[in-house]
């Protein structure tokens, strides 16, 4: 039997506990919890409702103790198509629909509905309101899949800048992977702008994924799933 004590703090779900401290979502916990891997006061735990109390319980995951956080919440996602990067959106499957935390975390700019890849959410108000704004020059690496095949004078013309709704585009780089793909590195977001890029030099893009936004990279984060920021990413990102 668990000796799990009562004092002031109310007791919650320990899937829930696991998601509050940053270290997993809730679905990730209760994997953890029917595993075995997760112990309250030395004790393995196996079933989902064991309530804990976190003022006083010693909560660990394969031995790693996990204490609650305090600090903002920053999430990588790695955002499938037919999501809209939205809090609300009425018929529509929306990416807050992918994130299971109690914290209400808001889209750090857009990936239109037919885009995919890296999307930044958080708590952090003032860094959502730097990273949002046009004089924040952080980059944002793409991998774009064209129709056909597209031209080296057509890249060369893109990297260049070109002229969108009357206002020449700022300055990209843009390297060659494939005869239909290529990756372009942006300092700004207009809307749906690589996609207005490829069709003024006569393309079609298929496939566009964001693959990096300043320092935080996508890397192997599976579609559809998300993980907590590392301290080092947060870093650099608050001192961007």
């Amino acid at each position: 039997m668990l000796n799990v004590a009562q004092k002031k703090m109310p007791l919650v779900r320990l899937q829930k506990y696991l998601s509050q401290a940053g270290y997993c979502s809730r679905r990730q916990g209760e994997v953890h919890i029917t595993s075995g891997h997760v112990t309250v006061n030395g004790e393995t735990v196996t079933q989902l409702g064991v309530r804990v109390n976190p003022a006083s319980d010693r909560i660990a995951v394969r031995g790693q103790i996990i204490t609650t956080r305090s600090e903002r919440v920053y999430i990588a996602l790695n955002k499938p198509v037919d999501y809209i990067s939205s809090c609300k959106h009425a018929n529509a499957r929306i990416v807050l629909d992918l994130i299971d935390i109690e914290e209400r975390v808001y889209p750090v700019g857009r990936l239109d509905k037919d885009s995919q890849g890296l999307l930044l959410l958080t708590d952090d108000g003032a860094l959502h309101q730097r990273l949002s704004h046009p004089s924040y020059d952080h980059e944002k690496e793409y991998e774009v899949t064209v129709a056909r095949p597209i031209s080296n004078g057509a890249l060369r013309k893109m990297a260049a800048g070109l002229l969108l709704n009357g206002v020449k585009t700022r300055p990209a780089k843009i390297k060659r992977t494939a005869s239909q793909q290529f990756r372009i590195t942006l300092q700004e977001g207009r809307n749906r702008q690589i996609r207005h890029m490829v069709s003024k030099v006569g393309g079609h893009v298929i496939r566009l994924k964001r693959i990096r936004i300043a320092n935080l990279k996508l890397g192997n984060l599976k579609e559809g799933h998300w993980r907590f920021l590392t301290a080092a990413e947060k870093m650099a990102l608050l001192k961007a």
